[in-house]
């Protein structure tokens, strides 16, 4: 795996003309992005947090996609249950 990431990292660097640190730099900054969203909207739909600060923290639109990915769910739980 170690070797994969490495190969990822040196193709995309060649490719973009960048240092292979800026690479990992932004990989970085990117997976962080996405685990702090995930963290928020996971928080939200808990119960952790209201609704206006986790829009001000992720957006509207990723807090009412996550609201309906949320009741998707809950409608085949319910679906699969009532079958």
């Amino acid at each position: 795996m170690a070797a994969e990431i490495t190969d990822r990292v040196r193709e995309i660097a060649e490719a973009r003309g960048l240092p292979e640190s800026e690479v990992l730099e932004r990989a970085l900054e990117r997976g962080l992005e996405d685990l702090w969203e995930d963290l928020v909207l996971a928080q939200y739909l808990d119960g952790e947090l209201d609704r206006g600060e986790t829009i001000e923290r992720v957006g509207r639109t990723k807090v009412e996609r996550a609201e309906r990915e949320r009741e998707v769910v809950e409608e085949d739980v319910d679906w699969g249950l009532n079958a």
